[in-house]
């Protein structure tokens, strides 16, 4: 999941922004999709082998998860589940596992009944994560977690405050949902999706049961000459290319979507996204491409109906009714209409200079070698640039992956305080001398100190 920079938010809700379909362009885009062929639902072809039926985490389920463990202060990482460390948790996490077992055994005793009437026969496929037996009901909440989630928590970004409602009990974390595939046919290409999504039982970024993911053509499989030469379109030198690829290998391909998280509209090799304004780094992917070639974001997007404000809003149509809607609101119907967010995997698959545009605005917002660091130590202020001590592509790599997946790199702050009181370090070239130990302490998703592909601390 992709965490885009967060400028012109204020600006993107203050100003009424401009409708940029004309009624002609509005009638070409509702005539081509008005052809039936273009759009199918239809059950999954893989309902028989795993069920019409299936266990799926509810929405509400992830969504307290999330609001929980922020509330006591628990990081949460895309790629695992979460705990917390104080003594308190061990017992609240252990009846969290007990409530969600029990959840999921209870859902999939709806899903088999449900099969049982519809399909006649049970799935050939099991999904292990659903309980065969019926688990130990997991009892009262401890008393101090149920004292705990009735009380409003405070979070903190930047220098401001924010007092959050309070959790509140938990609410049933899996359900018996049934899938349904997608399928849209372009002129050129045909895709498809399916919706409820299959996630872990306590994934705590889960927000849209409608939504839908593929991982496209992952980067690494590509020709190397293929990717060499979108890397050259894109300006990116050789040692910054070897960075964005390892951070890559993690998100997918040019072509990957996912409109099912935190995330909103997610597209891209490191999922560029809308967040819930509709704007975001995908906004502004969107109108670096229509500034660069307009031509091919024409015949890319715009035929299809969607577009790009000069503020980088989304905006799209509703082929129906041909109204456009923009920012939160054509993240609604880009999520709801799977006509739309295959567009962006279309582009993906067919655009060598949508991809390349790709490359270029990860380089410009995520990659960290020029970002300003301040420190203050014993009165003493320190101040520098990533480059200064960060020498190696390891290092490089595990600050732009914990800058895309968080927006900021502000966790090395503390380390290279500690590092700086350690070692008696007077100046942020110093620090270069403990790169390695610095981005020990600052790993996030992968160590990316054992990726050969990568230069290495000395």
């Amino acid at each position: 999941m992709l965490i885009p920079m967060l400028a012109c938010g204020a600006i993107i809700t203050a100003v009424q922004q401009p409708q940029l379909f004309s009624d002609d362009d509005k009638r070409v885009t509702m005539t081509y999709w008005s052809d039936p062929q273009r759009y199918r639902i239809v059950p999954p072809t893989d309902f028989r082998a795993k069920g019409l039926w299936q266990v799926r985490l509810t929405v509400e389920g992830s969504t307290w998860l999330w609001n929980f463990n922020r509330a006591r202060g628990v990081s949460m990482k895309p790629t695992s589940d979460s705990e917390g460390h104080e003594e308190r948790d061990k017992v609240w996490d252990a009846w969290i596992d007990a409530k969600v077992n029990y959840d999921r055994w209870v859902a999939g005793q709806v899903a088999a009944g449900a099969n049982a009437i519809v399909v006649g026969n049970p799935p050939t496929v099991a999904d292990t994560s659903v309980p065969v037996d019926r688990p130990q009901i997991p009892g009262p909440m401890p008393a101090d977690m149920l004292a705990f989630v009735q009380q409003s928590w405070t979070s903190t970004v930047g220098l401001n405050q924010t007092i959050n409602p309070p959790p509140g009990p938990p609410p049933i974390f899996a359900e018996a949902v049934v899938p349904m595939e997608y399928r849209i046919k372009f002129e050129d290409a045909e895709i498809s999706y399916q919706d409820n999504c299959m996630r872990r039982a306590k994934y705590p970024y889960y927000r849209f049961d409608e939504g839908v993911l593929s991982a496209g053509k992952a980067v690494r499989t590509m020709p190397e000459k293929d990717l060499d030469k979108l890397i050259q379109m894109a300006g990116v030198s050789p040692s910054e290319a070897r960075v964005m690829k390892a951070v890559s290998i993690l998100e997918g391909g040019f072509d990957s979507v996912n409109t099912y998280d935190t995330g909103y509209v997610s597209v891209g090799f490191i999922q560029f996204a809308t967040l819930k304004d509709g704007a975001g780094s995908l906004g502004q992917l969107l109108l670096n491409y229509k500034q660069t070639n307009p031509d091919e974001f024409q015949r890319d997007f715009r035929k299809y109906g969607i577009d790009v404000t000069p503020l980088g809003v989304l905006s799209c149509l509703d082929w129906q009714t041909g109204a456009e809607v923009q920012g939160g609101d054509a993240n609604k119907q880009i999520i709801k209409d799977k006509r739309l967010i295959a567009v962006f995997q279309r582009a993906g698959q067919k655009s060598s200079l949508f991809n390349a545009a790709q490359i270029r605005i990860a380089k410009n917002q995520y990659y960290p070698a020029n970002d300003t660091i301040n420190i203050g130590l014993a009165g003493v202020s320190f101040t520098g640039k990533v480059t200064d001590f960060i020498k190696s592509e390891a290092g490089m790599a595990t600050l732009m992956d914990r800058k895309v997946n968080t927006g900021k790199i502000d966790v090395l702050i503390p380390v290279l305080q500690k590092t700086a009181l350690t070692h008696s370090v007077k100046s942020f070239a110093d620090f270069a001398k403990y790169e390695r130990q610095i981005i020990e302490a600052v790993k996030y998703r992968r160590d990316y100190l054992k990726d050969q592909t990568l230069s290495q601390p000395s």
